[in-house]
């Protein structure tokens, strides 16, 4: 045990440790391998415990890679689409990406920003925004925000995991990581009961504006057939007159 704490302590202080998460973080943005806050989060516990490494560089890594990953898979939807791989047809993520699909017509800006904290559900948005064409310049905007937000999540998880056991850095990362993936589940199905409580929401606001207008369309006539009545007296009214006229000057 003594061994692997030494190495772990040894590997987080490396500065080739920086370029593997950017790495790591890129793939996961269009790839759903492995949850790249996993890193994030172990390399936070790691920084309290050890000092190292510095944290700052880690979450400028981190966000590098996971906005460069995003945007990857926004150009491969749009290019190539969601069918071209035998991974994207799989049941998981072939309900993924029909998620997506729903959602993003709804709430394109809500969902491009939450689904970031998913792992498999920001790689379903990205690449179904770019199979869908959303605008470009609004998704990037909307994704550096949320990796940046996201990153900061990752990192204080793993901090706050690392000064629980502040002495063993492999217990620290290790809780870390289980702490981070407990998280992730409770923020999937969170947003997943929002999004539905948002559905039922908009759903009873449409039945009671549809329940308005069947109401109006049921007084309607009663109210209008007087005023069309009236309308046609006056006309004729007015046209009466000049029927002698025109008989008139025919004769």
């Amino acid at each position: 045990m003594e061994f692997i704490n030494e190495a772990i302590l040894h590997a987080a202080g490396q500065w080739w440790i920086y370029p593997i998460l950017t790495i790591f973080c890129f793939i996961d943005g269009f790839v759903p391998i492995l949850p790249s806050e996993t890193l994030i989060v172990a390399l936070g516990a790691l920084s309290v415990t050890s000092g190292q490494p510095n944290m700052w560089f880690v979450m400028a890594a981190a966000a590098v890679g996971a906005i460069a990953g995003d945007n990857m898979a926004y150009l491969l939807g749009r290019h190539i689409g969601v069918e071209r791989f035998r991974w994207m047809r799989k049941p998981k993520v072939h309900r993924a990406l029909n998620w997506a699909r729903y959602e993003l017509d709804k709430r394109g800006a809500m969902l491009i920003f939450t689904a970031r904290y998913i792992p498999v559900g920001r790689v379903a948005v990205n690449w179904i925004a770019g199979t869908t064409a959303y605008p470009r310049r609004r998704f990037v905007i909307l994704d550096i925000f949320a990796s940046i937000t996201w990153v900061a999540y990752s990192a204080g998880v793993g901090i706050v995991a690392g000064n629980w056991v502040h002495e063993h850095p492999l217990l620290g990362v290790g809780i870390a990581i289980a702490f981070a993936i407990v998280l992730g589940i409770v923020i999937d199905h969170l947003l997943t009961w929002l999004h539905r409580w948002r559905d039922t929401r908009g759903a009873a606001a449409a039945a009671s504006r549809a329940a308005a207008m069947a109401a109006e369309a049921r007084t309607a006539p009663t109210t209008s057939v007087p005023a069309k009545s009236t309308a046609a007296n006056v006309s004729l009214s007015e046209a009466a007159p000049a029927a002698p006229g025109s008989a008139a000057s025919g004769g």
